[in-house]
């Protein structure tokens, strides 16, 4: 096989992906959003070879055979839509594309990736999105007054927000509205400072872990969590297996959080594009030769 990876060369993902799909005799391609081209007159996609400022051979991604996305880069709405759009096109030509672009739009967009985990019946934690920092103010208190505030856009733990205090509240959601973004809320859930990851891949789970927060309620790696190895309960598993689905998403990193006080479990997140170091450290797997030997029983 011929694999291009949407990556960047430092990515530690990107190396381990080179290494078990080189190891078993597939070539890849490190290729850059930002250096894509696509014509209609020649009907091609096009890698000018250029990446970190070397240049090399330029690819045409729809000789190869197979694509994984390591990297959605923040960039304007035109910009993911273009991105999304030379995904679909790709698949559309019969280049495998790992997540597909259909799962992908709807996993790194959280409203509705938890509006159709709660259409399915899956438990979400109570949230209001809004544009206005009035009808912010009201979910507020609608959500009992203590609540998290993500961007509709981003992973990681990065630039979520707890608040519990009204006057910072409305100069948050001022900020927020000044700056054309989108208000979205969740009802802060108490819980017992961690979270259970499931990682899942074609319709199976390949491990789980608990990740315990650091010195805020956020649990994410990233920010100073911290993971130990956790094996998921059957129902557990079919939760992250169905949110999986739901949103579209072979390859996906399930987010369960539990409330202290009433035992419910909610679905949290599903990431489309998913770490997993410390998943498979504390596992004692490789996930990279897991989804590689996936990668090609499908060729």
């Amino acid at each position: 096989m011929r694999v291009g990876i949407l990556s960047h060369s430092e990515s530690w993902y990107y190396r381990e992906l080179n290494r078990a799909l080189t190891d078993r005799g597939h070539q890849t391609v490190l290729l850059d959003f930002h250096q894509l081209t696509a014509s209609l007159c020649e009907n091609d996609i096009l890698f000018d070879g250029k990446f970190d400022g070397k240049q090399e051979s330029s690819v045409n991604l729809l000789e190869l055979d197979a694509i994984l996305v390591r990297s959605m880069p923040a960039g304007s709405l035109e910009q993911v839509i273009w991105r999304m759009d030379l995904l679909s096109r790709l698949e559309a030509q019969g280049v495998q594309v790992l997540n597909k672009p259909k799962g992908l739009e709807c996993a790194i967009d959280k409203y509705l990736t938890t509006a159709r985990l709660q259409s399915a019946g899956l438990p979400v934690p109570p949230t209001i999105v809004c544009e206005s920092t009035d009808q912010a103010c009201e979910a507020f208190e609608t959500l009992g007054g203590d609540v998290v505030v993500k961007p509709l856009f981003g992973s990681e733990g990065r630039g979520i927000i707890r608040m519990s205090d009204p006057d910072l509240a409305w100069r948050t959601f001022r900020t927020l509205e000044a700056t054309a973004s989108v208000l979205y809320l969740q009802k802060f859930i108490q819980h017992e400072g961690a979270d259970i990851r499931g990682l899942i891949l074609n319709g199976h789970l390949v491990g789980g872990m608990k990740r315990l927060a650091g010195n805020n309620f956020r649990t994410n790696i990233s920010v100073d969590g911290t993971p130990t190895r956790y094996e998921l309960t059957e129902h557990e598993e079919q939760l992250c297996l169905q949110a999986a689905a739901t949103v579209g998403v072979e390859f996906a990193g399930v987010d369960l959080l539990y409330d202290c006080q009433s035992g419910q479990p909610y679905v949290l997140e599903v990431n489309g594009v998913p770490g997993w170091r410390a998943l498979e450290q504390v596992n004692q797997i490789n996930v990279a030769d897991i989804l590689v030997e996936e990668l090609a029983s499908r060729s």
